[in-house]
């Protein structure tokens, strides 16, 4: 590399860790500072950093990551099942906010061409935002978040047929036929229906072979090659290295390993979203800025108000009230990041209308500023509007209060809400004990939520955190941590708090078992020695030991710290237990659409279509009904909570959902 170019990465980079940790803060989006940067920086402020090709090829490169994790959040089996409200509402919304924006573009003196890819921009709405405020707020499965997804499901389909489209006008520099257009079209289609394809007949056996190999830089490997190679493919038939970056991501969202895949795509997604933000924010003309800010000020108040009407006028078919219809709308009035790509690439490629293109990029950037805001007070503004009288509380409100009253009563503290915090949590819900869980897995504590457990988000180890989670009232605390060092970080905690609550940890050996008494542990059990102790137990009860004699030699080696199972041989190069590995089989919540094939039929009859899960509960209304029976009759909005391998699990949501 250029060690120019090395410079001016290193720059952006000492740039965003300053700006973004003030942004943060201030409780304000990352995305603000990555945009400030990008500005302040840019050809259009200071001019530190110019447009080259090092940077150009980082924004290349982070719209292929933007879009290879939207397209991961595609979902076959969930669009057909709501396929009368993602291809009738999403088509609608598409398309004639489109139509509105384009003819307005048009009016201002841009090409018909270049207004109507504008007008795609203007339709398009921010699936990370909207889907991320959605669920912390627990409104995703509420009317006005399952027709918000349903609308999002529609843009990332039609996207890559505006991608198409754009990538054809500016490669022709203006100077193309219809049948060019056509072609593109073609191609983009025929590159969907592709990847649909590979995503079920090549992708699942090499990430199948990939996956038993238990090489996790092998399997990173293979996520960039896959992600980056479907890039490199569609720009050589003629389409955008970001096509490409979707259409991988939807290849692998037909897979079940979406969610590993997730994971280890989360590095390079972060650093390269915030490059790409940098470069968006470089593309705005900060004097413009300031000189048009009425205009783009309009543009932005516009863009809200235009897509906000047209989904509440058409979203009133598919809801029973016009305060429904209005919440779906301000949900998705925001821009996205579909509208930065799109708007991006013509701003770049000065391709017509660049008067209108720059106050329309800056008014996109500005929209998604604020959505986070209008979206977690959607009700209250539907209701200013409608000029309706209602509880202002929120369901995450509700939930909130209920785990404060949940805190004062006699319960449970589980630290960690892993596999071992689930099953301590099942055991005394059945024997009639609450608890409150805390973990620091975000996916994991919304999923939890969403099945109606007391899970909150934090660290264990916070005095504050476990203050609000009732730790004066606890009866027991339970670290279900196997790191010794997290647990002897939340067990000193606890003992600053409350000295006399008993406290139980869980840890793999007894490589620690002295340190975690010294800290404050009431008892420690080691994994190892549990595991000895209950086969002993069945190896005794084989031998036709009576059971009165099993019992009282295995509670003999407990009350003795499992002295007894200490003398072990270990061979001199072998390491500790680390517990970390994950276990295969795991939970996961179906939510059931409208136009589900498994609504109105039983558990059994799901079973018959070859789910081979187990059915854990059924989450109704916000009742929790734990190990319903196979005579169970599946209603629309019902949230399934089901249990089994990865594998079992995308073959089960697909029977659930199929339409």
């Amino acid at each position: 590399m250029d060690p120019r170019g090395l410079g001016t990465v290193l720059l952006l980079l000492a740039a965003v860790v300053a700006v973004v940790a003030g942004v943060r803060r201030l409780k304000l989006p990352p995305i603000l500072g990555y945009l400030v940067v990008g500005m302040a920086l840019g050809p259009h402020a200071f001019g530190l950093v110019q447009e080259s090709s090092t940077t150009s090829f980082l924004a290349e490169i982070g719209v292929v990551f933007l879009l290879f994790t939207l397209g991961l959040e595609f979902s076959l089996p969930r669009m057909l099942a709501m396929r009368s409200e993602v291809f009738g509402l999403g088509a609608l919304q598409v398309g004639l906010t489109t139509v509105a924006a384009a003819a307005l573009a048009i009016l201002c003196g841009a090409p018909a061409d270049v207004a109507l890819v504008m007008g795609g921009a203007v339709a398009m709405s921010s699936t990370a935002i909207v889907l991320r405020q959605l669920t912390e707020q627990a409104e995703i499965n509420r009317t006005h978040g399952r027709l918000a997804f349903s609308i999002l499901l529609f843009q990332d389909v039609v996207f890559v047929l505006f991608l198409a489209f754009a990538n054809a006008i500016v490669a022709a520099g203006g100077s193309y036929s219809a049948p060019d257009v056509a072609i593109a079209l073609a191609k983009a289609a025929f590159a969907l229906l592709t990847v649909m394809l590979a995503g079920r007949w090549l992708a699942r056996p090499l990430f199948f072979e990939i996956a038993h190999s238990r090489g996790q830089e092998l399997f990173t490997l293979a996520v960039l090659l896959v992600a980056l190679g479907a890039a490199f493919i569609t720009n050589l038939v003629g389409l955008s290295l970001a096509l490409g970056g979707f259409l991988a991501g939807m290849l692998l969202a037909e897979t079940e390993y979406r969610h590993q895949v997730e994971a280890v795509i989360r590095p390079f997604r972060d650093v390269l979203l915030g490059l790409f933000f940098i470069t968006i924010g470089m593309l705005l003309d900060l004097k413009l800025l300031f000189r048009q800010f009425w205009l783009v000020s309009s543009l932005v108040l516009g863009l809200y108000l235009l897509k906000s009407a047209v989904v509440a006028l058409v979203a009133r078919r598919f809801c029973d009230s016009w305060f429904k219809s209005l919440r779906a709308g301000l949900v998705v009035g925001t821009g996205g990041e579909f509208g930065f790509a799109l708007l991006a690439l013509l701003v770049r490629d000065r391709t017509g209308a660049g008067t209108l293109t720059q106050p329309l990029l800056a008014a996109v950037t500005l929209s998604m500023v604020v959505s986070p805001f209008v979206i977690r007070h959607n009700k209250r503004i539907a209701r200013w509007l409608l000029r309706e009288q209602g509880p202002s509380t929120t369901a995450l409100a509700r939930e909130a209060a209920a785990d404060a009253m949940l805190a004062r009563r006699e319960h449970v503290i589980l630290c960690g809400f892993g596999r071992v915090g689930q099953n301590v949590a099942r055991v005394l819900e059945r024997q009639g004990h609450e608890f409150i869980a805390i973990d620091l897995d975000p996916a994991r504590v919304r999923t939890a939520r969403q099945a109606g457990d007391p899970v909150v988000f934090g660290d264990s180890a916070d005095e504050q955190v476990l203050g609000s989670v009732g730790i004066a009232a606890a009866s027991v605390v339970v670290v279900t941590f196997a790191d010794p060092e997290i647990a002897g970080g939340i067990v000193r905690a606890v003992r600053r708090l409350r000295a006399e609550v008993p406290v139980l940890v869980r840890t793999a050996d007894d490589s620690r078992l002295a340190e975690l008494q010294r800290a404050g542990a009431t008892e420690v059990v080691p994994e190892t020695f549990e595991a000895s102790l209950m086969l002993v137990a069945h190896v005794l009860l084989f031998l036709k030991t009576p059971m009165a004699t099993v019992v009282e030699a295995i509670g003999e080696i407990r009350s003795e710290r499992y002295s007894a199972l200490r003398s072990v041989f270990r061979p001199p190069d072998s390491e500790p237990p680390d517990g970390t590995h994950a276990p295969a089989d795991e939970l996961k919540t179906v939510v059931l659409p409208p136009g589900a094939w498994s609504i109105g039929r039983t558990l059994g009859e799901v079973r018959g279509r070859g789910a081979e899960v187990t059915f854990s509960a059924i989450r109704r209304e916000g009742i929790v009904g734990r190990d319903p029976d196979e005579a169970t009759v599946l209603r629309e909005g019902d949230v399934v909570i089901v249990f089994g391998s990865p594998e079992a699990l995308e073959h089960a949501e697909a029977v659930l959902l199929a339409g």
